[in-house]
């Protein structure tokens, strides 16, 4: 459906200004669909993406600096997301051998669970049924890495 009909509006400025809102209901609207899947494991998208990041460095500890720069939403308040994945015992938090000021963080077998649950739910789900071809993510990929591009 175009996003003239899905936001009810008669049209735009510019098709800037239509690209830019388009992206933003799409990502909003693959957010609702994500979070019903997250929603069984009491997980938010943050703490997704912060056990994602450390599924992808396991076995290996992770410095809490390091994850910030992967995340996906950097403004997030990573300490508090941390202390609510230690909360349910999905993370492991010690002080680093090298820096005592840092953290080094890691994902623990339960989490690995879960993210293994979730991969099967996900790639299973409508979030994941996307109705584009191969080419078209290819291209849509590339468009939207071209769009971050400082100018």
């Amino acid at each position: 459906m175009r996003i003239e009909d899905e936001i009810k509006s008669k049209g735009f400025v510019s098709e800037k200004a239509k690209a830019v809102v388009n992206v933003m209901f799409t990502a909003s609207f693959l957010h609702s669909k994500i979070s019903c899947q997250l929603r069984p494991h009491a997980l938010s998208h943050e703490q997704f993406n912060v056990l994602r990041i450390l599924k992808g460095q396991h076995p290996k500890a992770v410095a809490q600096k390091d994850i910030l720069h992967r995340m996906v939403d950097r403004s997030s308040n990573l300490t508090r997301i941390i202390a609510k994945l230690k909360e349910k015992e999905l993370v492991r938090v010690e002080r680093s051998v090298s820096d005592r000021r840092e953290y080094e963080i890691s994902i623990t077998d339960a989490a690995l669970e879960i993210l293994e649950q979730l991969d099967t739910q996900l790639r299973n789900s409508s979030a994941m049924n996307i109705n584009l071809s191969a080419s078209e993510l290819f291209h849509l990929n590339a468009l939207l890495d071209k769009m971050r591009e400082e100018v």
